[in-house]
């Protein structure tokens, strides 16, 4: 396949004779191949093994898989565009493209021109089998085309008589599958011919695109013939079968279910279903547990009739009749039969109080003593009230009235005077009456409070504590909390992450990078985020080196940028657009108010808005790729000095503790198509604090 193939040759036979290892050339050869796959560099694979065989065997394993990949890469150019024009064989990998792809193209040719598909060309060995096998999938069944190599019927067919074909063999048994006719040899169907004219080897259908796998399916070669595999999952509840369906799990019955033990799992497409196993009478209702409680029928309907009382059943009710009712002054007789008169006076509740108790037939009368008159409607003797019969005239300042008499009193800041009637000043301070500053008024006083106190609206006296928390303009006076004391206040920040500023209010983001409080290691670079801090590695992809050292203590203006570096000949690489790719760093708050759009960063070009070269010529394009949750960022083109720029900008309010990595597309666009482009990942960490 050209200058690029490294050829194992008859290296094998020289070197296993040099030692044994414990892992298997075949071993060997797997990982090379697995690890082509991933897009691994050949040349420079992790060993599994101290054996140089081994060594040898990786490496060709897996060159021979990145060759397979690159010649189907061009078989597919030349029958999809008909031209290889696009390949530059520039590198190692691109010839071995472009060979196939031209080849391909050579077989096509020699099927228009109606020539054999054997043609007799030196043209080599792989070029000869990708031109014949283009120009073998051209002419279809339905046309004749001579191989040169002759296609057997495959080797689980029997001939007509096996004894004979080995007697009869004109290839004295040099065949490795048949014999066709005198020195030339034919492989069964799935194998070609070797260049020995003898030996067969696998044909790889899915490299010469000579499939039938559908979208979605992945072809996988096999000795002599190949299969179809399906690429997609099926997703939770299900499971993928042998021949690629997706079969619902039955949790029931594998065990996988969290139904407790008072429910029956039920199996659902995709799911289960919990349903109780206690099935609840009448009378009562199941609850969450399955567990089933008695109905309060007196409670949710009324069930009696008029003149019954319900009485609540496990599971039911009963209705009783009501029991004869005696009214005031009467009570039943021992019978239960009748009612009969009460005797009030001879009771134990004294209704009189002191006073003479007279019985009367269904009630009673009282003889009250003097400074009391009896009251016929409640039956008691009330006292007689002096004060309001002699209004004025008794006292000075209040007449108090008491049980069968009066006394005076004085208004609040007086005291009763010598003679019971008349009111002297009092000076309410001698007692202490305030909790802390008193000042004595005629009839009165007054309390005062020292600073951070306030007089009390309940009793004038006390002094109660401000709660500067609770005011007003209480949740702005402490950045995170606010925390009451007598007589003032004390704010507090968040346990972790943050310290009080010497104002005593605000709280100030820790910087664990600066302070070395982090735990990021060595090879990390330690970023402070609002309350916290994050450790952070990056490496650059392959074909990608990074621009500048790395820093231990990452900076909010901070870029790591990893520039595309191609090897000499690397096509792949050079075809690439992504120029570079670089990591910012922003943390944010979460705002209390969000009213307006938050520009948080600023891609910066060299692409000029009013150059000379305007009018379309040049042009920059900017576009969110991944990361943007609930669609809160937005990307908008604008000039500044000149040159145009890209804006990130929040539009929508979010909720930390969050992070996301946004990645952005540059695109630099010319009048004859795109240029080249840069990503962008900006990671975004997003406080749970508003400061």
């Amino acid at each position: 396949m050209g200058p690029c193939v490294v050829l194992l040759c008859s290296l094998l036979g020289v070197v296993l004779g040099q030692g044994v290892d414990q892992v298997s050339i075949e071993d060997c050869c797997k990982d090379g191949q697995k690890r082509a796959s991933d897009d691994e560099d050949c040349a420079a694979l992790p060993l599994i093994s101290a054996s140089n065989t081994c060594r040898i065997v990786q490496e060709q394993c897996c060159v021979t898989v990145l060759e397979d990949n690159m010649c189907t890469t061009g078989i597919n150019t030349a029958k999809e565009q008909g031209v290889c024009d696009s390949l530059f064989a520039n590198t190692c990998e691109t010839k071995t493209t472009k060979m196939c792809c031209d080849c391909c193209l050579l077989g096509k040719a020699v099927l228009e021109q109606g020539l054999p598909c054997d043609h007799k060309l030196s043209v080599g060995y792989q070029c000869g089998l990708v031109s014949r096998a283009c120009c073998v999938d051209g002419a279809g069944d339905n046309q004749t085309v001579s191989t040169g190599a002759t296609e057997l019927p495959n080797k689980d067919q029997t001939t007509d008589n096996e004894d004979n074909s080995v007697v009869n063999d004109p290839c004295q048994g040099t065949c490795a599958h048949q014999c066709v006719s005198e020195n030339t040899c034919g492989c069964f169907k799935g194998y070609r011919l070797k260049p020995d004219g003898k030996s067969c080897e696998d044909i790889n259908e899915c490299l010469l695109g000579a499939s039938n796998c559908r979208g979605g399916e992945r072809c996988i070669n096999t000795e002599g013939s190949f299969r179809c595999q399906r690429e997609v999952s099926c997703g939770t509840g299900y499971e993928l079968t042998d021949n690629n369906n997706c079969k619902d799990i039955d949790e029931c019955e594998t065990g996988i279910h969290n139904c407790g033990p008072e429910f029956e799992c039920q199996n659902t497409q995709g799911s289960f279903r919990c349903l109780p196993k206690v099935k609840c009478a009448a009378g009562f209702i199941q609850d969450a547990l399955g567990s089933c409680i008695d109905i309060n029928e007196c409670v949710t309907q009324t069930p009696c009739t008029r003149g019954q009382v319900c009485i609540n059943t496990v599971g039911s009710y009963i209705c009783q009749r009501n029991s004869v009712n005696c009214g005031r002054g009467y009570h039943l007789n021992e019978e239960g039969t009748r009612c009969i008169d009460i005797d009030e006076c001879k009771s134990l509740d004294k209704v009189c109080e002191g006073h003479g108790c007279i019985n009367l037939v269904g009630s009673y009368r009282c003889e009250c003593e003097a400074g009391y008159i009896f009251n016929s409607i409640s039956r008691v003797c009330e006292d007689i009230n002096e004060c309001r019969h002699y209004p004025g005239r008794l006292c000075a300042h209040k007449c108090e009235n008491t049980l069968g008499s009066y006394k005076c009193s004085c208004t609040t800041g007086f005291k009763l005077a010598a003679d019971g009637r008349n009111c002297d000043d009092l000076n309410e301070c001698e007692s202490n009456p305030c909790s802390q500053e008193c000042a004595n008024v005629y009839g009165s006083y007054q309390c005062y409070c020292r600073r951070g106190y306030q007089l009390s609206d309940m009793d004038g006296m006390t002094c109660e504590d401000i709660d500067e928390c609770a005011l007003p303009t209480g949740g702005h006076i402490c950045s995170y909390r606010c925390h009451n004391t007598p007589g003032s206040f004390h704010c507090s920040c968040p346990i972790n992450g943050y310290t009080l500023a010497a104002n005593g209010r605000s709280c100030q983001d820790i910087d664990e990078c600066l302070t070395g409080t982090h735990t990021c290691t060595g090879n990390q670079s330690c970023f402070n985020v609002q309350g916290g801090f994050r450790c952070l590695s990056f490496d650059c992809p392959n074909n990608y080196r990074r621009v500048g050292e790395t820093v231990a203590r990452l900076q909010r203006t901070d870029t790591i940028r990893c520039i595309k570096t191609c090897l000499p000949n690397d096509f792949a690489c050079g075809v690439d657009p992504i120029h570079s790719i670089s990591h910012t760093f922003i943390s944010l708050p979460t705002f209390r108010e969000f009213t307006r759009p938050e520009e948080i960063v600023f891609l910066r070009t060299s692409v000029r808005a009013y150059g000379a070269y305007h009018l379309g010529s040049y042009d920059v394009k900017f576009e969110i790729l991944e990361g943007n949750v609930e669609n809160a960022f937005d990307i908008i083109k604008r000039i500044e000095n000149g040159m145009y720029v890209g804006v990130v900008r929040q539009v929508k309010l979010l909720i930390g503790p969050m992070t996301t990595v946004l990645k952005l597309l540059m695109r630099n666009l010319t009048t004859q198509g795109e240029s080249s482009q840069n990503v962008i990942n900006v990671h975004v960490f997003v406080s749970e604090f508003w400061f």
